[in-house]
């Protein structure tokens, strides 16, 4: 953009229907903050600075923005971050008039203007005061894309104060746009301030202005409480500006969704669902099968701030119910199960996960080799790779272990810290005991190797290729190529042998 732009988040409500102890905008909608998307919309205009109004949960939300702002790669673009707060939040109005010292080029000038006097400049560099555009944007309106914000900026023009309006069938609780005669706007009226005739319009404002910087601040210091609520209103600076002669436009968009805000539990949960519909309708533009869009989530992780991307390859066929969770990648032909749970994964082509399969990468990641067959009802966990034709069945859990071609553990079975190689069969019931209550240790099945049901391979170990390992046993030692290993009790029979007997309480 060619004018320098700042950005004021406002963040300092309270939340009161949330009926949370979470700040609202850090209630989470596709699991992230609802204030994090705002300022990663916000993050893609490359602003000169972003200045979050706090207020109720400060502190929290405060220290959610350093967490975001610290993550490599979270927003598109770096920027200035900047808190100040609203105590007490005495309106919209108000709020701005908290994050004015930030706003214009002053700390262009090498000079912070939260904590140092303001600096002389001379004359001739007195734009470079105030220069620039401020964009006002709420911390839980969430889903306002880049695109609109950037043509509201160029409504803007640089000296034009630009507001972002939506025609609603319902416009209560809203500010109402009122034009002259030519359909210039006038003035924004907030609803309880609205008269009959007013309240019957349909185009509201959304919260959502650009104004340059310099007007801002002279009209931010002529705000009065003159009203119903006996707040400041921003949007009080609309009168101000046609009483200065300054044109006020309007960018009109038909999509609701944008400036829907969040105010309750329900009203999460219906921009949520609105939310996934449309990540649900881009992924099957592109060609993935969803056997119902209504049951798809794809979510951030919010673990580590993962950002959400399912990227699908050809033919990808994806189940009722499933929940895709920071950066999955699914080959050709993959085939996902009902009710499946993947997070930062990697499935290449042919693959099949079976239904209620839970994949969870974490920062490790987890990968699935071409046409292995995974679950029902199994778990890999961070660090588990799993190679071509691999067999993880139902109740096999696999952490941290890798598994090499045509490899199988069928049933109720962990592998953890392990290295399996091509073609071993793991019995049902069979462990690695990896942890011994301080370390990690690693277990080794060589090629071809057979593990009989029900045993316990106490890491660190290694069998060796083509061995067997008797069902029952515990393998405390190395088991050379070729053997059987047979570690367990003989069996003893007591003929006529009595069970005990419950005793009658006398």
């Amino acid at each position: 953009m060619m004018t320098a732009l700042d950005i004021v988040v406002m963040a300092a409500g309270k939340g009161t229907r949330m009926k949370s102890r979470i700040p609202k905008v850090l209630q989470r909608l596709a699991g992230r903050a609802l204030l994090l998307h705002v300022l990663g919309q916000a993050a893609r205009l490359a602003p000169r600075r972003v200045v979050v109004v706090t207020g109720h949960g400060a502190p929290e939300v405060e220290a959610a923005c350093d967490r975001a702002i610290s993550l490599e790669g979270y927003f598109d673009h770096h920027f200035e971050l900047h808190c100040v707060r609203q105590e007490p939040q005495l309106g919209t109005g108000h709020a701005v008039q908290q994050a004015a010292p930030l706003l214009g080029a002053c700390r262009t000038l090498g000079v912070d203007s939260e904590n140092a006097p303001q600096p002389t400049i001379p004359k001739s560099d007195r734009r470079l005061e105030d220069d620039g555009l401020v964009l006002v944007l709420s911390g839980d309106v969430p889903l306002t894309q880049a695109d609109t914000l950037r043509a509201l900026v160029a409504a803007a023009q640089g000296a034009r104060l630009a507001l972002l309006t939506v025609k609603l069938p319902d416009p209560t609780g809203y500010g109402r746009i009122v034009r002259a005669a030519d359909g210039s706007v006038q003035r924004i009226v907030e609803h309880k301030d609205a008269s009959a005739a007013e309240r019957a319009l349909s185009e509201v404002y959304s919260g959502i202005m650009a104004v340059p910087a310099r007007l801002l601040k002279g009209w931010l210091a002529r705000l009065t409480n003159d009203n119903a609520q006996g707040e400041y209103y921003l949007t009080d600076v609309v009168a101000m500006a046609v009483h200065d002669g300054v044109p006020v436009v309007a960018h009109c968009i038909d999509d609701a969704l944008q400036v829907a805000g969040v105010n309750s539990p329900a009203q999460l949960a219906a921009l949520e669902r609105a939310h996934q519909a449309r990540q649900a309708q881009a992924l099957m533009e592109q060609g993935v099968r969803l056997a119902d869009p209504a049951r798809f989530d794809l979510r951030d992780d919010a673990r580590d701030g993962t950002r959400a991307e399912l990227r699908c390859a050809q033919d990808v066929d994806i189940d009722v119910g499933c929940i895709f969770t920071g950066c999955v990648e699914l080959g050709e032909g993959v085939q996902i199960g009902a009710h499946c749970h993947i997070s930062n994964a990697r499935i290449a082509a042919g693959a099949v996960i079976h239904p209620y399969t839970h994949i969870d990468g974490e920062q490790l990641g987890a990968e699935v080799g071409p046409g292995a067959l995974v679950g029902p009802f199994a778990r890999l966990r961070p660090g588990a790779q799993l190679g071509p034709q691999v067999h993880i069945g139902n109740f096999v859990e696999v952490k941290n272990s890798t598994l090499a071609e045509g490899a199988k553990a069928n049933h109720l079975a962990y592998l953890g810290d392990a290295s399996v190689g091509a073609h071993v069969n793991y019995g049902a019931g069979s462990i690695t005991a990896n942890y011994d209550g301080a370390n990690k240790h690693r277990t080794v099945l060589e090629a071809d190797v057979h593990v009989g049901s029900n045993c316990v391979l106490v890491a660190p170990v290694t069998v060796g290729a083509g061995a067997t390992v008797g069902g029952g046993s515990t393998i405390t030692k190395d088991v050379p190529a070729g053997a059987l290993s047979v570690a367990r009790g003989k069996q003893v029979n007591i003929p006529g042998w009595q069970r005990p007997v419950k005793q009658r309480k006398a």
